[in-house]
């Protein structure tokens, strides 16, 4: 079952970045951030593909724990990181880095380093399922002030690449389409929109 929850955001942002839709992919992900204060240790790592929610859920902690987010933090330097990590300890203030993926795929040369990494807490955003794929759908046009129907959704859901950044290209594929053409969103124009994409399954052969 997907569930949205809406957070607080503690500086001015677009008010739509307050929300973020939960599933089965990224739920490990919230409830680790969730109980932050009883991580054994002050610091998180916070994995996915870019366009997961990641920095998103990062911008949602550091307004909820008062805390530090380090993103892309695997492109960091590993002695920034490493006393990022002790300063945390330190000061008993929560630090997540974020990052593209977990060690040991994530590389870590300096010891020190790779052994409070080995220490601290890790989630992992996965690939959305299709329920997590239909609510993003309908999130993201809702974002846009978009009147996407359930039907579209429906048949855009069971085509698209199952990846949160497929989702995205789709959605601003669409919205950009819609407008050059002055013409409402419908599976017609989906189709011809989606048809070279490489992230869109032809069905063409289907009915609708």
């Amino acid at each position: 079952m997907t569930d949205q929850i809406a957070l607080p955001l503690a500086w001015s942002a677009d008010a739509r970045d307050g929300e973020f839709v939960v599933g089965p992919s990224n739920a490990a992900a919230v409830r680790m951030l969730d109980r932050w204060a009883a991580w054994p240790v002050r610091t998180a790592l916070l994995a996915g593909p870019p366009q997961s929610g990641r920095s998103l859920l990062g911008r949602i902690f550091a307004a909820r724990s008062h805390g530090v987010v380090i993103d892309d933090a695997d492109a960091e330097p590993e002695e920034a990181l490493f006393h990022a990590w002790n300063r945390a300890q330190d000061e008993r203030r929560p630090l997540l880095l974020i990052v593209r993926d977990l060690p040991p795929v994530w590389q870590v040369a300096l010891p020190d380093l790779r052994s409070r990494l080995a220490a601290s807490p890790a989630a992992t955003i996965g690939p959305p399922d299709d329920a997590l794929i239909r609510a993003l759908f309908e999130h993201g046009f809702a974002r846009r002030h978009v009147d996407a129907r359930a039907d579209l959704i429906a048949w855009l859901s069971a085509r698209v690449e199952r990846s949160h950044r497929s989702v995205m290209e789709t959605i601003d594929r669409l919205d950009r389409a819609a407008l050059a053409g002055r013409r409402r969103l419908s599976i017609p124009l989906a189709r011809e929109t989606l048809t070279d994409a490489a992230a869109f399954i032809d069905r063409s052969d289907e009915t609708t």
